[in-house]
């Protein structure tokens, strides 16, 4: 996992990570539907059923990244950062900026791999 000095030098890595939209919609359904737990366990006070918020959130995007994207989550190097850089993924894509993102990870991905195309991208 590669160290960075800042978010801001972490952001266009972690997109990068994401390169593929399909990853980022699991994302975008695995943070939705963990934060719709959490909130229904705190109306329910029920207490175990806000722990399975964060298994919901991360379950549902680490499944994208071994299956979709075929890489290791950024969470396991910069858990922080990674959880920040998720909601500003989200950020974009409810503002309907995916494709910055998709452009975004392939600029990374052709600077550290030349001559590489991200699958899928426009």
């Amino acid at each position: 996992m590669p160290e960075f000095a800042s978010y801001e030098d972490f952001f266009p890595y972690y997109v990068s990570q994401h390169s593929k939209p399909a990853t980022r919609w699991f994302h975008f359904a695995g943070t939705h539907a963990g934060a719709a737990v959490a909130l229904s366990a705190v109306a329910l006070r029920k207490p175990l059923l806000l722990a399975a918020a964060p298994v919901v959130s991360y379950g549902t995007a680490w499944f994208s990244h071994f299956v979709i994207e075929k890489n290791r989550p950024a969470t396991f190097g910069h858990p922080f950062w990674s959880l920040r850089g998720d909601f500003e993924m989200l950020r974009y894509m409810w503002q309907g900026r995916d494709s910055e993102l998709t452009q975004l990870a392939q600029d990374v991905l052709a600077d550290s791999q030349p001559g590489l195309r991200v699958a899928g991208a426009a």
